[in-house]
């Protein structure tokens, strides 16, 4: 529906898009966002279809983060809010965490701004891809709130000097600069986002789904682990992989010279 405040489309290949539909709040995270996003990423989890999901922001700008006027509404309450704040925060980590457990890879296509809560959604994305004049920031330092959320994604994305810089400044970064210190993969005229997104897409939806899928589970279940049990754990996926009847035909195929027939 067109007044949908989180919009999918099913494009062609198995490529999903979803838009932050709220262009008038800078398609902050409100109460309503967070919700949408919840439910939509549960939808995807089980959809085998679909093989790379895209996430963009209508209007001028991907995402400016935390809706501030529903944060300071919280305060009404006898606590002061903290019953509320302490909730949103948990479902804001919800849905960031839910971004990374998708089967499927998550591609952020940032325009415009994406500050404070709207640069984690950026970082906790896959891979991000940024038109040249997208600034970045952890900017909440500067309304004296320290970005303490975001900050858990953004240093799982970027040297912790450089995060640390961020978040205790206040100051927005270029997207040449997100990408220098591994924010974002893509710099691409403005123009041009949408369909170099998709370019990324489109490449990532030709490979063979299953496989995409428990190499995406591999890659964050290893990365916590000593170097013995990242690779007995990455052993592991490797022969789920390799039983695989599209697996086989892959292999076959390649030392056969031919294009192979996949199922999935």
């Amino acid at each position: 529906m067109a007044d949908s405040i989180l919009l999918r489309e099913d494009l062609s290949g198995g490529i999903a898009r979803l838009t932050l539909n709220s262009p008038g709040s800078l398609n902050a995270l409100s109460d309503a966002m967070l919700a949408a996003l919840t439910d939509e990423l549960a939808t995807l989890g089980s959809d085998t279809k679909t093989k790379v999901v895209i996430l963009r922001g209508a209007g001028k700008v991907f995402c400016a983060g935390h809706d501030l006027k529903e944060m300071q509404a919280g305060r009404a309450s006898p606590d002061k809010g903290a019953a509320y704040f302490a909730g949103l925060f948990a479902r804001c980590a919800t849905v960031m965490q839910a971004i990374t457990t998708l089967p499927q890879p998550v591609i952020a296509s940032a325009h415009g701004i994406a500050t404070a809560a709207g640069c984690q959604l950026v970082a906790s994305c896959d891979l991000a891809v940024a038109a040249e004049d997208t600034r970045f920031g952890v900017n909440g330092v500067n309304i004296g709130l320290f970005c303490s959320t975001p900050m858990v994604a953004l240093t799982r994305n970027i040297p912790p000097k450089h995060a640390f810089e961020m978040l205790v400044t206040g100051e927005f970064i270029t997207a040449t600069r997100a990408r220098q210190i591994g924010l974002v993969n893509r710099v691409v005229p403005a123009d041009t986002l949408a369909d170099e997104t998709m370019a990324l897409a489109g490449t990532i939806a030709a490979k063979l789904g299953p496989a995409v899928r428990i190499g995406k589970r591999a890659f964050y279940d290893q990365a916590p682990l000593t170097l013995a049990e990242a690779y007995a754990q990455t052993g592991a996926a490797m022969v789920e992989n390799m039983l695989m009847r599209d697996t086989d035909e892959g292999i076959s195929a390649f030392l056969e010279k031919r294009k192979p027939d996949w199922h999935s």
